[in-house]
């Protein structure tokens, strides 16, 4: 099998070639992103790296040509940017991705979308996916990732959908390392009671949820499955835990979320009418830190065999090590 992964530069891009350079059925992969960081980097004879943009139709069509599968990890993930930017990375990317897939016949096209087309600023606990999409959506990143989803499903192609929730692990440059920069910056607080649960998902697990996807018997395609741990946890202690063991002391005083959203309402309101920067607060960043949010996973556990093998907070030690060691560069 010759697999394309995009994204292969980021997260769980990286994280994802580590486990398919493994596997005796792949005799290839094309590893494609903008650019390449020592930090996520992959040294392995069936690895080649081909750098690009993906909005390049011409250069789409030369990294698909040749592949077997296509496994579609690169984003623009943010909680803040313009429709339009999202709507070039997440959408026109993707429909290049799929008509490169149906000019050179991939078997199999398996693509990484988001929980947060769930998300709607309230407690919701065990989402399976049959959850009502037909809504407006939290922010740019969740619409687009949901038209992305349509445009694959209506291909005609065959497909699998994963939504995975809140990676954390070895390499996270986005989650944990967000949070940590704002309790340096002293503007991290505790926002509602404290109390509230979520997935936290090691990205080694949701690694595995990719190779189990382009392994996966005919039953099992044409399918969108949630993936997180099945472990929900709570947040606020997590994050606790995660700066304790970064010699920092946790945020004690909490704040009303009726209260932080209203200011993250006003931030974001100045910052599109001025700079259109991202603003320190946003109402999906606030949300995610002050309401209980958790997937069921049953689906994926019967239909792609997918079983988490590492734990939250074996995710959160291998973070730590990995942090500690890169924090500065």
């Amino acid at each position: 099998m010759r697999v394309l992964l995009t994204g292969a530069t980021g997260f769980l891009g990286f994280r994802t070639l580590e486990q398919l350079v493994s596997h005796n059925n792949i005799e290839y992969i094309r590893a494609t992103g903008r650019t390449l960081r020592t930090t996520h980097y992959v040294n392995h004879p069936k690895i080649e790296y081909v750098l690009g943009d993906l909005i390049d139709k011409n250069f789409v069509d030369q990294i698909v040509k040749t592949c077997d599968v296509i496994i579609h990890a690169a984003a623009l993930s943010s909680p803040w940017g313009s429709y339009d930017a999202f709507y070039e990375a997440n959408v026109l990317v993707q429909k290049n991705l799929i008509n490169a897939a149906k000019a050179h016949r991939i078997n199999r096209f398996v693509f990484v979308s988001t929980p947060s087309l769930y998300f709607e600023l309230e407690d919701k606990l065990n989402i399976n996916e049959t959850e009502n999409l037909e809504k407006n959506f939290v922010n740019a990143y969740a619409a687009t990732k949901r038209a992305a989803e349509i445009a694959l499903i209506q291909s005609g192609l065959k497909y699998i959908i994963i939504r995975p929730r809140a990676l954390i692990g070895r390499g996270d440059t986005i989650i944990l390392p967000r949070l940590i920069r704002a309790y340096d910056e002293g503007k991290l607080r505790v926002i509602g009671n404290g109390k509230n649960i979520a997935d936290l998902t090691p990205v080694y697990n949701v690694a595995q949820a990719l190779i189990l996807a382009i392994f996966a018997p005919e039953v099992a395609v044409n399918q969108v499955y949630n993936i997180s741990n099945g472990e929900p946890v709570v947040l606020w202690d997590k994050i606790s835990d995660v700066l304790r063991r970064l010699d920092r002391t946790p945020p004690h005083t909490k704040i009303p979320f009726t209260l932080i959203k209203r200011i993250a309402q006003f931030m974001e309101w100045k910052s599109r009418i001025t700079n259109k920067k991202e603003p320190t607060l946003t109402v999906y960043g606030v949300g995610t830190l002050a309401k209980s949010f958790s997937l069921d996973i049953s689906k994926a556990k019967k239909l792609l065999g997918y079983k988490p093998q590492l734990s939250t907070d074996e995710a959160i030690d291998e973070f730590i090590n990995w942090y500690r060691i890169n924090e500065n560069s």
